[in-house]
């Protein structure tokens, strides 16, 4: 099962990529393919969280998907930059995640009892 949803997560982020290429966000004024500015790209990533925090905390509709929270558009924003990231540096995003979600698992910090412990990851 797993499987299928590594693949799954991989589809989308080479589905994601594919549409930044279309859409000329990896092509200079020129139309020549280009290399992007890793920090640029983790940044507007960032930009796209504080977009949905302000939905959040606002409580607003998103402008363009009018039957959907900000929150929600501006945290799919912010996955599908990260695939396009993810994609563009042939990362394989979905087992990545299912590695990462397993060892998570056996973490002491990750435990309820420990995460309310004084000095504890309580966020």
């Amino acid at each position: 099962m797993v499987n299928n949803k590594i693949l799954g997560l991989n589809e989308c982020a080479k589905d994601c990529h594919e549409a930044s290429v279309k859409g000329g966000w990896w092509h200079d004024s020129e139309g020549k393919k280009k290399e992007r500015n890793v920090g640029e790209l983790l940044c507007l990533i960032h930009s796209e969280i504080s977009e949905a925090m302000e939905g959040a905390r606002k409580g607003l509709m998103d402008t363009h998907l009018k039957h959907k929270s900000m929150m929600e558009v501006e945290l799919a924003d912010a996955i599908i930059r990260i695939f396009d990231l993810a994609e563009s540096k042939n990362f394989n995003l979905g087992q990545t995640i299912y590695e990462k979600l397993e060892y998570n698992r056996s973490r002491a910090d990750h435990k309820i009892k420990n995460r309310l412990k004084e000095g504890g990851k309580k966020f």
